[in-house]
C-alpha cells in the first residue's frame, strides 16, 4: 500500500526528488494515524488526529518536503508537529529536526511516538510555533503545517540566508508559498492553493 501511495499519488503527480520518494516509502504512515484509521493511512487524503487537527495528505507532505530542498546537513524547523508524520519524513533526510506543537496532547503523543519509532534526531517542543525556536536558529529550512494570514516575522528572522520556508498563507483561501531569504530580503513564490488548519496563538493577534 505504501508503494502504491508513492507511485500513484506522489510520483505520478510530479514529485521527482529521489530522496523524498525514498523517505515517503520508508516512513510507515499507518503508525501516525488514530486507531481505526490504519486502513485509510495510504489514501490520498488528510485524516483526523484529534483536537480538530489532521494529518496532511501524502502528496502535500512530499511536495512541501521537496520544496524545502532538505539535505543530510540541514537543520530544519517544523511548525505544527501534529501526528509527527512530517517530522519523521524530515528526520530521514535531515541532520536535525526541531518541531513545535501548540496543543500539548498532540505534541506529547507525537514526541513519544517518534522516540518509540527511533527517530532520534527530532526534538519536539510544546509551544507557539509562530515564535519559532530562537535558541536553535538559524535554520536551513522551515516547514509550516498550519496557515497564518500573514508571514510570521519571527520565522523569517530565524531562516538562514539562502534558506527556504514552505508555508501556507491565507484565511479561507490559502496559497502554499516558498519564501527564500536573500542578502537583500525575501523572495516569495506561490505554488498551489491549499487548505490547512489555521495557525493559532500569536498568529491570531499580530
Amino acid at each position: 500500500m505504501r508503494e502504491q501511495m508513492v507511485e500513484r499519488q506522489i510520483k505520478a503527480r510530479g514529485i521527482r526528488d529521489e530522496q523524498v520518494l525514498q523517505a515517503m516509502m520508508k516512513v510507515k504512515r499507518h503508525e501516525f494515524v488514530l486507531p481505526g484509521h490504519e486502513r485509510d493511512a495510504y489514501d490520498d487524503s488528510p485524516l483526523p488526529i484529534g483536537e480538530n487537527q489532521t494529518i496532511s495528505q501524502p502528496y502535500i507532505v512530499a511536495l512541501m518536503t521537496e520544496l524545502a530542498h532538505v539535505s543530510t546537513e540541514s537543520r530544519i524547523l517544523e511548525v505544527g508537529t501534529g501526528s509527527g508524520y512530517q517530522a519523521a519524513i524530515l528526520s530521514v533526510l535531515a541532520k536535525e529536526v526541531y518541531s513545535i506543537e501548540i496543543l500539548e496532547g498532540l505534541g506529547t503523543r507525537a514526541r513519544d511516538l517518534l522516540a518509540r519509532l527511533g527517530y532520534k534526531n527530532v526534538s519536539v517542543r510544546i509551544g507557539d510555533g509562530y515564535k519559532g525556536w530562537p535558541e536553535a536558529a538559524p535554520f536551513d529550512a522551515i516547514l509550516v503545517t498550519a496557515a497564518p494570514d500573514h508571514l510570521p516575522q519571527p520565522l523569517v528572522d530565524q531562516l538562514k540566508v539562502g534558506g527556504r520556508m514552505v508555508i501556507p498563507v491565507g484565511d479561507f483561501y490559502q496559497e502554499l508559498e516558498v519564501v527564500t531569504k536573500t542578502d537583500s530580503g525575501i523572495k516569495r513564490e506561490k505554488i498551489i492553493p491549499v487548505r490547512f488548519v489555521p495557525m493559532t496563538g500569536e498568529a491570531e493577534k499580530d
